[in-house]
């Protein structure tokens, strides 16, 4: 194995206020922060698994949690929330190497100005542990007062119990607890707090009523040009992970006291550097490039971890209050996009976003007889709490958009020939399937052209949905193979359905060898140009003879145009431009299908293009990065993932985007060893070293 590779590219620093920019995303796969300009100034929480009704649409959603690292200031008697204009000097910087964010202001009053600088985390190897630490300066003595809050301000919900002390114990675990109740009841979240000081720094935690947050303030006496530095750690912990989870909480946040901020800190920035190992190196690209690449990377796997109770929705663990459609709802986007290289980089993590669906069985297996049909057909929307369907409304798109399920079968399976878990393939794998081979054989109807799939819409979302939708056909093609090699594998009786179904499955394909989108399809009918037969061909690979995927990738590229700046698969069009052999193509789709998502602020991809948006900025948007991520470790590698010998995963021919020299991956975990992956340009196959 080489050396390391070079650590990531950051993003650059950012002064003054975010003018309608999104803020800081900070997660760890448990838990996610957004953190304002004034980390002290309550930002938004979610913690997976946390459900509550929606304030608006009253379905069951994320719910956002009370925000556990707020805060207030004083000098000589001038809190900074009563006069926040007072605050100047913004600046924050990301570090995505150690996965912190260092942010930083001023607050003047009374003749007096102090410097905050702020720098804060969530604990991988702690996931329950968010901290921070607050250092502060000031240019002339004076009387600070500091406040750490957990705040509770303008959550739907309740406090069902609150708490500063620790029964049966003489002295207190933790500074206090909360016992937070989501709306309609529907989940709980416990949080406890413990605060450290100066040892010169006056204590007082703050009663409040029952009904109030938890507050601990601290004074102190500042000299001119001497840091104090006080510490904010807090557990959350869902109720989906312990029944009575603001008890476990305090005995969580007392553990962390203990081991102490320091070397939480130091134990997190090394279990970053574990995952840096596998980061994804473009040679010969630029840097702007190779940071949107770093971004990505970190994003994605912020966002999982083998914690998790409830996968990750299309957001990650991000919200803001000027977006939530999607609701924290768990969507086919993950399966297809987000798992597959997760299941290279973080084999625990992504195995725990499978357990979340492995969980909904019963769900799907429910959702699949009330649409009078066999198997499972996991929902379109799954709740975070209870994985059943949570669409909104008419739930319009979950009657049609039958796709999902198929997705979440073919992420079982390739994990089980990633990681090579007999017992996985065996308990959770073939379960899910063989339950969605079931549905999907119940799903297609016999007519005198094969099997075809009547009245199922794709990724283009339109009113009324069409017959026999390419992608859909391509993807239920795969799974059936699958569900067959597996019962080869398991010593199962395969339904002759099964194979039926799989050899006289209907695609259609026009006279000119081109695959159709659906049956009488016009390039010029609304979301004409969504490429998603080309979605068959990758990442699905679906076996089309050579000329039939020739001319379907020459079709669709020229379209390009007319879609890029929607969400989803523009992410992708940079792989299929070089299965088309244009290098000079592929460059420019890696810029206008990816790169010209990016919002510069902390470079949150977002969902929308800004140029083709229509309302407010949303990101980090995790089907556009992780179809990025999934087509560098998939597609321009050439590798294909089956149950055969890893060696043989290298299936094409390497051609990269103009100027790209190789694609390299330092680290993946395949079968209990670490790979590395290099594809370089006109390579006959990438190589793969193993160790």
């Amino acid at each position: 194995m080489d050396d390391p590779p070079a650590p990531p590219l950051n993003p650059e620093p950012v002064s003054g206020p975010r003018d309608g920019d999104l803020p800081a995303y900070l997660g760890n796969g448990l838990i996610g922060l957004r953190v304002r300009e004034v980390p002290l100034f309550a930002g938004m929480v979610l913690v997976s698994g946390l459900a509550g009704a929606h304030p608006e649409r009253g379905i069951e959603a994320a719910a956002a949690a009370p925000y556990p690292l707020s805060g207030d200031l004083a000098i000589d008697g001038v809190w900074m929330s009563e006069q926040p204009w007072a605050v100047g000097d913004l600046r924050q910087s990301y570090d995505f190497a150690k996965a912190e964010l260092h942010s930083a202001f001023t607050f003047r009053a009374r003749a007096r100005s102090i410097r905050v600088e702020i720098v804060a985390f969530a604990s991988r190897t702690a996931p329950s542990i968010v901290a921070q630490e607050v250092r502060i300066t000031a240019d002339g003595p004076c009387d600070l007062k500091f406040r750490a809050l957990v705040s509770i301000a303008g959550l739907p919900g309740r406090i069902a119990r609150r708490r500063t002390d620790t029964p049966g114990e003489p002295e207190p675990a933790c500074d206090g607890s909360l016992l937070w109740e989501t709306a309609d009841a529907l989940g709980q979240c416990g949080l406890a707090l413990v605060t450290r000081a100066p040892a010169a720094a006056g204590r007082q935690v703050l009663a409040w009523t029952d009904a109030g947050p938890l507050c601990t303030e601290y004074d102190i006496r500042l000299a001119s040009g001497r840091a104090s530095s006080f510490h904010q750690l807090a557990a959350l912990v869902p109720s989906a992970l312990h029944v009575r989870p603001d008890e476990e909480a305090v005995r969580r946040v007392s553990r962390a006291s203990r081991t102490g901020f320091d070397v939480l800190r130091r134990r997190n920035r090394a279990a970053w550097s574990e995952i840096w190992e596998g980061r994804i190196v473009i040679v010969g690209a630029s840097e702007r490039h190779q940071a949107l690449v770093d971004a990505a990377f970190y994003y994605l796997n912020a966002s999982a971890h083998p914690a998790t109770p409830s996968s990750t929705s299309i957001f990650g663990l991000a919200t803001w209050r000027d977006y939530h459609y999607y609701y924290g709802h768990v969507m086919w986007d993950v399966e297809a996009f987000c798992l597959p290289p997760l299941i290279l980089m973080q084999p625990d993590a992504a195995r725990a976003m499978l357990a979340f669906r492995s969980r909904g069985r019963s769900a799907a297996a429910d959702n699949a007889r009330l649409s009078n049909r066999q198997g499972l057909q996991y929902p379109w929307e799954a709740a975070p709490g209870t994985g059943q369907e949570a669409a909104p409304g008419a739930g319009d798109a979950a009657h049609h958009e039958d796709h999902v399920s198929l997705h979440v079968a073919r992420a079982f399976s390739l994990f089980a020939d990633a990681t090579g878990d007999q017992m996985f393939l065996e308990q959770e794998a073939w379960p899910v399937l063989s339950g969605v081979a079931d549905w999907f054989v119940s799903r297609v109807t016999r007519t005198d052209r094969g099997f075809e799939l009547l009245r199922s819409m794709g990724p283009a979302e339109v009113p009324s949905p069409p017959d026999n939708d390419a992608f859909t056909l391509m993807a239920g093609a795969d799974v059936l193979q699958r569900a067959l090699r597996v019962a080869g594998q398991l010593h199962r009786p395969a339904p002759d359905a099964w194979k039926a179904v799989l050899a006289d499955l209907y695609l259609p394909v026009r006279a000119d060898g081109v695959i159709a989108a659906h049956d009488d399809y016009d390039r010029r009918e609304e979301k004409g140009a969504t490429p998603s037969p080309l979605a068959g061909l990758f990442p699905y690979d679906y076996p089309a003879a050579s000329s039939v995927r020739r001319k379907t990738l020459s079709f669709y590229l020229k379209l390009w145009p007319d879609y890029v700046g929607s969400p989803m698969l523009p992410a992708l069009y940079c792989v299929w431009a070089t299965m088309a052999g244009d290098r000079d193509l592929a460059l420019k789709l890696f810029e206008e299908g990816f790169a010209a998502y990016d919002s510069p602020r902390f470079h949150q991809c977002l969902e929308y293009r800004p140029d083709r948006a229509d309302g407010p900025a949303a990101g980090p948007f995790f089907a556009n990065l992780g179809g990025m991520l999934l087509g560098l470790c998939f597609g321009l590698t050439g590798l294909v993932v089956d149950d055969g010998e890893p060696e043989t995963w290298s299936r094409r021919p390497i051609i990269l985007p103009k100027g790209w020299e190789a694609v390299r991956i330092n680290r993946l975990r395949v079968r209990g060893r670490s790979v590395c992956v290099t594809a370089r340009d006109g390579a006959e196959r990438a190589e793969l070293s193993f160790s």
